[in-house]
């Protein structure tokens, strides 16, 4: 396990942006102030209690997801209290992903890719793949991994490799490595990465381009021999079966960077978000056909996006905002949603069902029904027995310290300034467990740190 160190935080420089887990291109000052952890509220304690004792029997949980009610959806993050996890002095997760019950996959900045035992706390380090050709897998400094994708099925896990611009495909549950996508790929680092289906995959990249790997089922089934004569792991290197360039805009062509993709598996179409504030819609089959472009409302540090299929809506996150795309409308009937939070920016997003998860670079979790198109609120006091109502407050879960490393560039730059909140770059829910994993790091793209924490 990772040695755990001590460490703590406080204010604000450069940005450091990240989707769903990803890095930084966008910097600029930040000024906001250290804020307390609001008082907990509780409400449906008396649910909870009926719950530890089968009252609710299996009728809530179904499906993959283990699909819940709408009630207890919107009741559920007020119930979440944080436990904090120790990860040493690894910097700033970018990307995560429940593996099962008990086990979150991790990737970082410092291009560690990990397990963590959400139970035990324990970290076990995963090797990572390297090119065919080593003089193509420099160490690239302040780069990491950005991404982590399950495949539908749960039978494959798709990340960056030693190389930050190659695709790497293991297998699950033993993450054995099955292959690498590095030959005439991506020129930069991936930021992102969607699957469409258990054997293609589709990344994005830095260099502004699209490519969409297949992979053989051969490689997966047993019929490869996975280690050499040394005992060494073997795995394949692939080539991307199409590869598509986002265009570049009039006002910043230099900046078409893949910040972010999302497939819709309904309409088989991929959506892309670039740092130049473009929405790039693809038709996705066996290869990629741009369907059409939409400029964003909100321009800056679009860095996240996410898809619900039951409402065939995207979600992009911005600087301060939440923009909602529906590209079959010619107009949009959702208005955007503004975080407020200090102008620390949208990190992360997620669906589930009528609500969405906001991870903001202030170190708070937001929550937005679609529907009623507001933010959930605090329950006022009330006795044990009542059922509260609002409180007129939005809901905000604030996140812990973390660990921040007391380095020369802290003590020289950011005056020792001891409580930066955490950025949260990552978040996923396990919602059979009803539990929600939160990681990230100092936003100030020199401050090197990391947080992580469980949410139930």
């Amino acid at each position: 396990m990772v040695p755990q160190q001590t460490g703590s935080r406080k204010r604000k420089a450069p940005a450091e942006s990240s989707s769903q887990g990803s890095a930084a291109d966008a910097e600029g000052p930040l000024l906001p102030k250290k804020q307390k952890r609001p008082a907990t509220r509780r409400s449906l304690v008396h649910y909870l209690k009926d719950r530890e004792v089968g009252a609710l029997g299996g009728a809530w949980l179904s499906g993959s997801k283990g699909e819940l009610p709408g009630y207890a959806v919107q009741k559920l993050p007020e119930l979440l209290r944080e436990r904090e996890l120790a990860l040493g002095t690894l910097n700033k997760v970018f990307a995560s992903q429940w593996l099962n019950a008990r086990q979150v996959v991790c990737g970082t900045k410092c291009n560690t890719l990990f397990v963590v035992d959400v139970h035990s706390g324990q970290i076990t380090r995963i090797p990572l793949m390297r090119d065919r050709g080593p003089w193509l897998a420099r160490a690239q400094p302040s780069c990491g991994i950005h991404a982590i994708e399950l495949s539908p099925s749960k039978t494959l896990l798709a990340t960056g490799g030693e190389n930050p611009n190659s695709l790497a495909v293991y297998q699950l549950p033993t993450l054995d490595p099955v292959c690498l996508g590095d030959r005439n790929g991506h020129k930069d680092w991936i930021f992102t990465i969607a699957w469409m289906s258990d054997t293609v995959v589709v990344s994005g990249s830095r260099d502004g381009t699209v490519a969409l790997w297949q992979m053989d089922p051969d490689m997966f089934n047993g019929s490869i021999s996975w280690q050499n004569d040394a005992g060494l792991p073997v795995y394949t290197h692939i080539r991307p079966r199409d590869m598509e360039t986002i265009p570049r805009s009039s006002t910043s062509p230099s900046n078409h960077k893949v910040r972010a993709l999302a497939f819709s598996g309904k309409n088989q179409e991929l959506g892309a978000v670039s740092l130049d504030g473009y929405f790039h819609l693809w038709k996705a089959r066996s290869t990629l056909s741009r369907l059409l472009s939409i400029r964003l409302p909100y321009c800056r540090d679009n860095v996240c996006l996410t898809y619900c299929e039951e409402l065939s809506l995207y979600a992009v996150g911005s600087q301060s905002h939440v923009s909602f795309l529906d590209p079959r409308q010619g107009h949009q009937n959702i208005r955007p949603l503004c975080s407020r939070d200090g102008g620390m920016g949208v990190r992360s997003l997620s669906f589930y069902q009528y609500i969405i998860t906001v991870g903001t670079g202030h170190g708070s979790l937001l929550f937005y029904d679609i529907r009623a198109q507001k933010f959930l609120e605090e329950r006022a006091s009330g006795s044990p027995d009542s059922c509260p109502g609002p409180s007129g407050r939005k809901l905000k879960l604030t996140c812990g310290r973390g660990w921040l490393n007391h380095d020369d560039l802290w003590v020289n730059y950011f005056g020792r300034i001891d409580d930066f909140p955490n950025a949260l770059y990552t978040h996923c829910y396990n919602w059979p467990e009803m539990k929600l994993f939160v990681a990230g790091g100092p936003l100030p793209s020199g401050l090197h740190g990391n947080y992580a924490g469980l949410w139930s």
